[in-house]
């Protein structure tokens, strides 16, 4: 499924119809909450009756569009799944129990509610909500693409406007040459990423170089006055910081992985959030250590690995996620376990192989003969 997102130009009562459709999707979404509390043995049917209920007893919810209702029936029912999934894998902590929503940014249609103009460049939705013609803003081409492979179409607030996102069923496969070289990576806060030829990518820690701003805004939110006009451009202001820094870092976790798949055929990483369960180092945790919370939320290891196996799938090379258990503990020339502590940051071994901590992961010895060799 492929993801095509536009920024969507209005006027501003189309905007006040889209937050509208907004607010009646996330009213749809926490009544179906609601009702699953209140009620035993409620299964993702009995959310579809209900939701008939509501669009006859709300007018308000009746203009939306019927696709557009179920899409939010999904998503608490999705929220609904997920906490009995937890629960029947006895997963530490808590469960996620299903909360109500306080600021949704998104409305889904599906099939239907909308219609695309014959360039593919207007896009007009049809329910009783008046959001009315759209112009689409972007780079993308859909006159590539059959109208019946577009399975959903969705419309986004973000601080710096409104997107239209279409999703696509289309496969995303693209030619390239094999290299016949393979690599391991590994991320980290100092670094962010070694890999085993010995390069280290910087860090460009994004949030660390706009923190300054960041708290220039936030005071001038916290100077205004509650409600006021003031007060929403403030946050506005905030939000679109905010926004910008995402979107570095994860432009830059794209461009990184991009480069890394096209140029080896085979790529391993440490898989610290999803490989390591036992030792339970999943990066949310890790984030509950205060001293090194915002730098491993600034580093973007999700994103990252997201984009790797994103372009590993588009270009087809091999990607591996390797466990990471006690991989900067194993000397990379005789195998020697070395026990360190987190402040220890060079491995020297009695063999008198001294190198970085980084450069040292099990995950980096693979690529130069070991286990990666021999998936080969």
């Amino acid at each position: 499924m492929l993801v095509f997102e536009f920024k969507a130009k209005g006027k501003t009562t189309q905007y006040l119809a889209i937050d509208e459709a907004i607010q009646t999707a996330q009213f749809v979404r926490n009544k179906c909450i609601r009702y699953w509390i209140d009620n035993e043995n409620v299964g993702q049917k009995d959310l579809y009756r209900y939701n008939t209920a509501l669009r006859a007893e709300f007018s308000f919810v009746k203009d939306l569009n019927s696709h557009a209702c179920q899409t939010a029936v999904e998503k608490a029912y999705s929220s609904i799944a997920r906490f009995y999934s937890n629960c029947k894998k006895a997963i530490p902590g808590k469960k996620g129990y299903p909360k109500f929503k306080k600021n949704c940014r998104s409305v889904e249609y599906k099939t239907s509610g909308w219609k695309l103009s014959e360039t593919r460049k207007q896009i007009t939705f049809t329910d009783k909500k008046g959001i009315g013609k759209l112009k689409l803003k972007g780079t993308w081409d859909l006159n590539f693409y059959q109208l019946e492979s577009i399975k959903r179409v969705r419309l986004v607030r973000r601080a710096d406007g409104y997107y239209v996102q279409f999703l696509v069923n289309a496969e995303n496969k693209a030619e390239s040459q094999p290299t016949g070289k393979a690599i391991g990576l590994d991320v980290g806060l100092k670094e962010f990423y070694t890999d085993s030829l010995g390069h280290k990518e910087p860090n460009p820690r994004f949030y660390r170089e706009g923190e300054k701003r960041l708290s220039f805004l936030q005071r001038r939110v916290s100077r205004t006055e509650i409600g006021s006009a003031n007060r929403k451009k403030a946050i506005n202001r905030l939000g679109r910081k905010h926004l910008k820094i995402s979107r570095q870092r994860e432009e830059h976790a794209k461009r990184m992985a991009r480069c890394v798949i096209q140029s080896n055929d085979l790529v391993a990483y440490v898989d610290a959030p999803a490989a390591c369960r036992r030792l339970d180092l999943r990066i949310k945790n890790l984030v509950k250590n205060h001293c090194l919370a915002k730098s491993i939320n600034d580093a973007g290891w999700y994103q990252f690995r997201k984009w790797l196996e994103y372009f590993g799938i588009k270009f087809g090379k091999i990607t591996i996620a390797v466990n990471p258990a006690y991989t900067s503990q194993e000397c990379s020339d005789c195998g020697t376990t070395v026990k360190k502590s987190l402040s220890t940051r060079t491995h020297v071994c009695r063999c008198g192989c001294i190198l970085d901590r980084e450069c040292d992961s099990f995950s980096l010895n693979l690529a130069t003969g070991g286990r990666l060799a021999s998936v080969e």
